[in-house]
C-alpha cells in the first residue's frame, strides 16, 4: 500500500522539515539532507516526497555506498530531480571516508526533525493505535502525554504494548487498562515526573 500524505502528522518538530521539502524547486542544489530520531517519520516523509516530485532517496545513508551516494548527488544535480538524503546524524557526525562526498554533503542543505511535542505525541498516540483497529477515548491520549517518554521510540513501544493487551484481553481501550499494561512495562516510571 502507497504511503498517504495524511499519514504523515505535521508538528512543530517536523514543520521545517516539512516546509523545506514544499519548496524543493527553489533549492539551489537539488540535495537535501533530512536528519532526525528513529521513528519520527522521516522515511514516510521521504518516500511521499519522492513520490510526488519523482526524485531520488537515499534512506539510511550512513550505511549506504559512498560511490553510489556520490554518483547520485551529481546525478541530482544534471537532471534537475531532487536527492533527499536521510540520516541520524549530519556529516562530520557521520564519518564519510570519500572527500569529493564529504564536500559535496557539507554544500548540501540539512534540515532536522525534532523530538515531539505534547500536541504531536497525543496525536501520534491516537492515529497509530486507530491504524491498528483500536478505538481509544480521546482522553487516554492527554493522560498518556505528560507520563510517558519525550521520544518516538518510546511512543512506537507503548503502542505496541497497548496493541498486545488489546489483543490478549478482547476488551475495549480504557485509561485504567493502558495504566497497568504501561506500568507493568515500566514505561510510566521512566517517564518525567508528573503530578497524579
Amino acid at each position: 500500500m502507497a504511503d498517504k500524505e495524511e499519514d504523515f502528522l505535521l508538528g512543530e518538530a517536523n514543520r521545517a522539515a516539512f516546509d523545506h521539502l514544499t519548496r524543493w524547486s527553489l533549492w539551489p542544489v537539488m540535495a537535501t539532507l533530512v536528519t532526525g530520531p528513529r521513528k519520527s517519520g522521516r522515511s514516510l516523509l521521504g518516500r511521499i516526497f519522492v513520490r510526488k516530485t519523482g526524485g531520488r532517496l537515499f534512506d539510511d545513508a550512513e550505511d549506504h555506498d559512498e560511490e553510489a551516494l556520490f554518483h547520485a548527488w551529481n546525478d541530482a544535480q544534471g537532471r534537475r530531480k531532487p536527492l533527499l538524503i536521510i540520516a541520524d546524524r549530519p556529516p562530520p557526525q557521520w564519518q564519510v571516508t570519500l572527500p569529493d562526498l564529504r564536500s559535496r554533503l557539507a554544500a548540501t542543505p540539512h534540515v532536522e526533525i525534532g523530538p515531539p511535542d505534547d500536541a504531536l505525541i497525543g496525536q501520534l498516540i491516537i492515529k497509530l493505535l486507530g491504524d491498528r483497529g483500536i478505538a481509544a477515548p480521546a482522553e487516554l491520549a492527554d493522560y498518556l502525554v505528560p507520563r510517558i517518554e519525550r521520544s518516538y521510540v518510546s511512543l512506537i513501544m507503548a503502542v505496541d504494548i497497548l496493541d498486545r493487551v488489546m489483543l490478549s484481553h478482547h476488551r475495549r481501550m480504557t485509561i485504567p487498562l493502558a495504566k497497568r499494561a504501561l506500568g507493568e512495562a515500566g514505561l510510566i516510571e521512566r517517564a518525567r515526573k508528573v503530578a497524579e
